[in-house]
């Protein structure tokens, strides 16, 4: 085993990443150290990059960033019980503490106490990571590295999905990013009536009919609500999937619910936002749901059964890198371009 180990690390209080050398964490008894073999990148890891208002706030330097990732465990801590060298495996990347009164509850996944890789703690961009065996997702090995790295936002899809049934409904995904292109691809196999896709970047429209869409709509071509209820014979969408965060979407997503519908805010805005409580909320009798995360692990097993049951998470991996061409890899995202990029530290797997 080596010393050192590369990282892609936010170094200082300023825009960018750099590639450094750094030891190789050593572990704690109760944790697994992991080579990483594929880690893809978010949307979180792009407002670090960018080190806006929200990364400026959260984000303590020097610091590993990543926190979608795949790899094989290469050594345990003593206290390690369910985990071996040799297993392949992914991670929830909320650490949670097991402790306090949500994780008592059975909701660790809004745990008072956690610490979330890549942003509290060190992350996957990186040769190795260390985590505690109580994160630790073991994974088929037929699930091929590009496609274990998802596991993780892939559950957020599937916690915003399928958090109420969804089955013989309209549904209307705002955002086209991964997790809507997920979200898109989860109310298809899991029944919906009808799929609406919107956004405003053709590239990830395109995505959105390879992904399952039904229809899709461009609110910079097309008023959306007006569409929408053409489409539901007047009364509206059942389920709204709010994705982007953008208050443009959040208002055309409350003008397509129908009376009685579900609204569920996944997106993060970067402000405030404004909304008519009396006449989007009260008088349709609707309900809002904000969804942060994954259910640990009840939404791990869902994604499992949806991925052994068909879910194909093919064509949202459009670009391939290894580690050290993270430049030209958040170039392409800035740009809207892409679907998921899977980096890899080692050899890209074709």
């Amino acid at each position: 085993m080596p010393e050192m180990m590369r990282a892609l690390c936010k170094t200082g209080p300023e825009p960018g990443l750099h590639l450094v050398e750094k030891p190789i964490p050593t572990i704690k008894p109760d944790e697994v150290l992991v080579r990483v073999m594929a880690t893809s990148i978010c949307g979180t890891d792009l407002h670090i990059f960018n080190w806006d208002a929200w990364a400026r706030s959260k984000v303590v330097q020097p610091l590993t960033i990543g926190h979608e990732f795949c790899g094989e465990v290469v050594e345990v801590g003593a206290k390690v019980m369910t985990i071996e060298t040799g297993d392949f495996v992914a991670a929830e990347s909320h650490v949670f503490c097991g402790d306090c009164y949500q994780c008592k509850i059975g909701n660790r996944h809004i745990c008072e106490n956690e610490e979330i890789i890549g942003i509290h703690r060190d992350g996957a961009f990186a040769d190795f990571i260390a985590m505690p065996q109580r994160c630790i997702w073991k994974t088929s090995r037929d699930i091929p590295p590009e496609i274990a790295t998802l596991q993780e936002p892939l559950g957020n899809s599937v916690h915003a999905t399928l958090i109420a049934d969804l089955s013989r409904k309209d549904v209307a995904v705002f955002g086209c990013g991964p997790t809507g292109l997920f979200a898109v691809a989860i109310a298809k196999i899991c029944g919906a009536s009808s799929v609406v896709a919107i956004d405003v970047q053709p590239y990830r429209l395109e995505l959105a009919r390879k992904m399952g869409a039904d229809q899709v709509a461009n609110p910079l071509e097309t008023d959306v609500p007006h569409f929408i209820r053409e489409l539901t014979g007047g009364h509206g969408t059942d389920v709204v999937l709010e994705m982007s965060g953008n208050p443009n979407a959040v208002e055309d997503g409350f003008k397509c619910l129908a009376r009685g519908g579900d609204f569920r805010f996944f997106g993060v805005p970067k402000e405030r936002l404004s909304i008519d409580v009396a006449r989007d909320v009260i008088f349709k009798g609707a309900r809002i749901r904000g969804i942060i995360g994954r259910k640990i692990f009840k939404t791990w097993f869902e994604a499992t059964r949806l991925l052994q049951g068909g879910l194909d998470l093919r064509p949202l991996v459009t670009h391939k890198f290894p580690l050290e061409d993270f430049g030209k890899a958040f170039d392409l995202i800035q740009s809207g371009e892409c679907g998921k990029i899977v980096m890899f530290p080692s050899a890209i797997d074709e």
